[in-house]
């Protein structure tokens, strides 16, 4: 009993909240870097075969920046697709339509 009460159980919750927050958006760092790096290696290893069957050394490069291309779009399909225009919805915006709370067409100058 040391008189905290309720209030340390709400910290302890808003703490654990946050630390699962963080992992989560590490797993996803780490799910875009695997993608970048799989997608160069396969499309390189692609290249690498083609250009040795053909003997164009020129295609291994190539091969990873397509691959690396690929990968940046299936990322930006993958993750991206909130912040492309009008497909959030409007939970998403916080629940208001527009992306904006109510109140929100005043003018903000910075002068009070």
């Amino acid at each position: 009993m040391n008189g905290q009460g309720n209030g340390s159980r709400t910290e302890l919750s808003q703490r654990a909240a946050a630390a699962e927050g963080r992992a989560e958006g590490l797993n996803v760092g780490w799910t875009v870097f695997s993608y970048l790096l799989s997608g160069m290696a396969a499309y390189g290893i692609i290249g690498w075969l083609i250009g040795r069957a053909l003997h164009l050394s020129l295609l291994f490069p190539i091969g990873m920046l397509i691959g690396l291309g690929i990968s940046i779009a299936f990322i930006i399909y993958r993750y991206g697709r909130v912040g492309l225009g009008g497909t959030a919805s409007p939970q998403d915006r916080g629940g208001h339509r527009g992306g904006r709370p109510p109140g929100g067409d005043k003018e903000t100058t910075g002068d009070r």
